[in-house]
C-alpha cells in the first residue's frame, strides 16, 4: 500500500498520466489526421511514382511493346492502375500482360487482353522455365500472338476452333495481387477523366514536363480514389495513374472501433507497468531513506543497504563512507570528551591537594616553629635559666622534625616528577626485613610490642627490586604499624609466594581498624584518618605516599586491607634468584 505523499505513489501517478497523456494524445492525432496524413503521402508517393514511369517511357515511345512492360511492371509494383492517353486524353490500347513460351522451334506470345479472363483464372505460381499448356486462338498469321481460352485444359482434345500449345515459359508479365479486369479498369479511368476534365488544366497544355493530381469517388461503389495525370515531355501523349483509397477508409474505421476496445486494456496495463516501474524505483530511495534516518539518530551500519552497481549503489556507498566517518569522529571525540572530563578532574583533584598540601605543610610547620619560638623567646628573657638544656634539647628536636618534613617533602617531588630511576638487584628479603625489624628495637620496647616472622612457605627469600627503595617501604611501614599498634600486642610479618614468580610481604598490627572509606586515600600525602591532625602520633604525613610511588615504579600490588582485631599492609615483588645476587 503506497503511502499519500510517499515518492512511489508520486512516481506512479507521474508516468501513468504521461503515458496514457501521450497514449491519448496519439489516438487523437491518428483519429484525426492520420487519413490527411495518408492521403497526402499517397499523393506524393504517386508523383514521385509516375515522374518515374514517365522517364522510363520517354525513351520507348517507338515500342509499344517495352512501354506495355513498363506500364505493367508499374501496375505490380505500386498495386495501381495506369493507362497511356493520347492527345484527345483517350486510352490508347496496350496489350500489357504476356506470356511468352518456347514451343519446339517457334516462340509464341500469350496476350492477356481486355476480353481476357480473371486474375483469378490465371494459373498460380507461373515462372520462367515452368511447363505450360494453353488453349486458345492465334491472332496473326504467322501463329505467334495466341489469345489464350483455357490453361491447362482438362479435356483429351482442344474444343473446335481452339489451337493446344504446350512449351516452356521464356518471359512473362502477369498483374498480382488484385483483380484483373482491364476493361473495368478502363471504364473508371474514363469516368474519372470525364469528371475531373484535365484538358482544362493550363499547366497540362504547356510543352515542358507536367503533372497534375486529384481525388475522385466512384459514384456507383462509392470508392474513393486518388489519380495523377504526367505529361511526356517530347510528345503529347499523357500517363494516368490512378489508385484506390478505400483501404485507408476502411483501415480507419477499423482503427477507431480497435482503439475503444482496447484503449481500457492498454490503461491497465500502463497502471501496472506504472506500479511495478514506481515500485522498482523508489524501493532502493525507500532503503537509503530509512538508512539515513538510522545515521540522523546516530545508529550507525556498516552494510550498505544496496549492493548494485549503480548510482544508488554509489549512494549507498557513499552514505556507509560517512557513516564510518561520523562513527570514527564521534567515537574519538566522545574518547577525547572522556579524557578531558578526566584531566578536569585531575586537575580539580589536583588544585584540592594542593591547597591541602600547602595547608598541611603550614600546619606541620608552624607548630615547630610556635614551639622553637616560644623556647627561644624564653632563653632570651633568661626564665627559667635552670631548664635552659631541656630548652635547647626541645629546639633541636623539633628543628630535626622541620628537617624530616622537608627532606621527605624532596624526596616526594622526585617521584611526582619521575626523577627517580630504580636501580634493579636480585636481594634477600627475609634478611632485609630481620635488619629493619632491629633497627625498631627502642620504640618496641616503648610499647611492648612483640614481632613474628613467618616464612614457612617460601622456598627462597630472593626477589628483584631496588633495595634501598624497599628498604625505605619496608621502614614507613614498620613505622606507621608500631605507632598505630596496641601497646603489648603482636606484629606478625608474613613472607610467601603468591601467582606465578610474585613473592608478598605482608605487615600485621593489632589496632583499631582504618573506616572503609578512608583506606583508598591513606596513601595520599598528609592524609591521616584522625580528622584532627595529633602531631603526638608522630611522622610527617608522607610516608605512605612515597611507598606508594616506589611500589608503583616495581609494578608491585599494594594495598591496606581490614582484618580481625587489626590492619595489614602488603606488597609484591618478582621474584629472583640467589645466583644473581648482587648488592649495590
Amino acid at each position: 500500500m503506497m503511502r499519500r505523499h510517499s515518492l512511489a505513489r508520486k512516481l506512479f501517478m507521474i508516468t501513468s498520466l504521461i503515458i496514457i497523456g501521450l497514449l491519448a494524445i496519439v489516438l487523437v492525432f491518428e483519429s484525426l489526421f492520420f487519413e490527411r496524413f495518408y492521403r497526402s503521402v499517397k499523393q506524393h508517393e504517386q508523383e514521385k511514382a509516375i515522374h518515374k514511369l514517365i522517364e522510363q517511357v520517354e525513351p520507348l515511345q517507338a515500342d509499344e511493346q517495352a512501354i506495355a512492360y513498363a506500364i505493367g511492371s508499374a501496375m505490380n509494383e505500386y498495386d495501381a492502375s495506369i493507362a497511356l492517353l493520347n492527345e484527345e486524353y483517350s486510352i490508347k490500347p496496350l496489350d500489357i500482360y504476356v506470356i511468352h513460351m518456347q514451343a519446339g522451334e517457334h516462340e509464341i506470345e500469350i496476350v492477356i487482353n481486355e476480353e481476357g479472363i480473371q486474375y483469378d483464372e490465371l494459373p498460380k505460381k507461373l515462372a520462367p522455365g515452368e511447363e505450360l499448356v494453353v488453349d486458345g486462338i492465334y491472332m496473326d498469321q504467322h501463329d505467334t500472338v495466341l489469345h489464350p481460352v483455357y490453361f491447362y485444359p482438362e479435356t483429351v482434345k482442344p474444343e473446335t476452333g481452339l489451337v493446344r500449345v504446350q512449351g516452356t515459359i521464356t518471359k512473362l508479365l502477369l498483374p498480382e495481387q488484385r483483380s484483373f479486369n482491364p476493361m473495368y479498369q478502363d471504364m473508371l479511368i474514363a469516368d474519372m477523366l470525364q469528371a475531373w476534365r484535365p484538358w482544362e488544366l493550363p499547366e497540362l497544355n504547356e510543352d515542358s514536363y507536367a503533372y497534375a493530381t486529384t481525388q475522385w469517388r466512384d459514384s456507383w461503389s462509392g470508392v474513393p480514389y486518388i489519380a495523377t495525370l504526367g505529361k511526356l515531355q517530347h510528345s503529347s501523349s499523357f500517363i494516368v495513374m490512378m489508385s484506390s483509397l478505400q483501404p485507408v477508409n476502411e483501415a480507419i474505421s477499423m482503427l477507431r472501433k480497435y482503439v475503444l476496445v482496447l484503449f481500457p486494456f492498454i490503461v491497465i496495463i500502463v497502471i501496472v507497468l506504472a506500479v511495478v516501474y514506481s515500485r522498482y524505483i523508489a524501493k532502493p530511495l525507500v532503503k537509503i531513506n530509512a538508512f539515513a534516518e538510522k545515521l540522523a539518530q546516530l545508529q550507525f551500519s556498516a552494510e550498505p543497504p544496496i549492493q548494485t552497481r549503480d548510482e544508488y549503489g554509489q549512494l549507498s556507498r557513499h552514505l556507509v563512507t560517512l557513516s564510518q566517518n561520523l562513527q570514527r569522529a564521534l567515537e574519538e571525540l566522545t574518547e577525547r570528551n572522556e579524557q578531558l572530563q578526566v584531566e578536569i578532574a585531575t586537575k580539580i583533584r589536583l588544585e584540592e591537594l594542593r591547597k591541602e598540601l600547602v595547608a598541611n605543610i603550614a600546619h606541620e610547620l608552624k607548630t615547630p616553629l610556635a614551639v622553637m619560638k616560644g623556647y627561644a623567646e624564653g632563653l632570651q628573657d633568661g626564665i627559667a635559666d635552670h631548664k635552659r638544656e631541656a630548652y635547647l634539647t626541645h629546639i633541636v628536636r623539633e628543628a630535626d622534625v622541620m628537617n624530616e618534613l622537608i627532606m621527605d617533602l624532596l624526596e616526594l617531588s622526585k617521584y611526582e616528577v619521575n626523577a627517580i630511576t630504580l636501580k634493579l638487584t636480585h636481594f634477600d628479603i627475609v634478611r632485609l626485613v630481620q635488619d629493619e625489624v632491629g633497627t625498631f628495637a627502642i620504640q618496641l620496647a616503648d610499647k611492648a610490642l612483640q614481632v613474628e616472622l613467618i616464612t614457612d612457605e617460601l622456598s627462597q627469600p630472593f626477589v628483584i627490586g631496588d633495595k634501598k627503595r624497599i628498604k625505605q617501604v619496608i621502614v614507613n611501614l614498620l613505622s606507621n604499624a608500631v605507632r598505630h599498634a596496641e601497646p603489648g600486642s603482636q606484629l606478625i610479618l608474613t613472607i610467601k609466594p603468591v601467582a606465578y614468580k610474585k613473592v608478598e610481604i605482608e605487615l600485621y598490627n593489632e589496632g583499631r581498624p582504618i573506616p572503609q572509606q578512608h583506606l583508598p586515600r591513606i596513601w595520599d600525602k598528609f592524609y591521616r584518618v584522625e580528622q584532627a591532625r595529633d602531631r603526638r602520633s608522630g611522622g610527617t604525613g608522607l610516608g605512605l605516599t612515597i611507598a606508594k610511588h616506589i611500589l608503583q615504579l616495581h609494578h608491585s600490588q599494594f594495598a591496606a586491607v581490614n582484618k580481625k582485631n587489626g590492619v595489614a599492609f602488603y606488597f609484591t615483588l618478582t621474584e629472583g634468584s640467589a645466583e644473581n645476587e648482587h648488592e649495590n
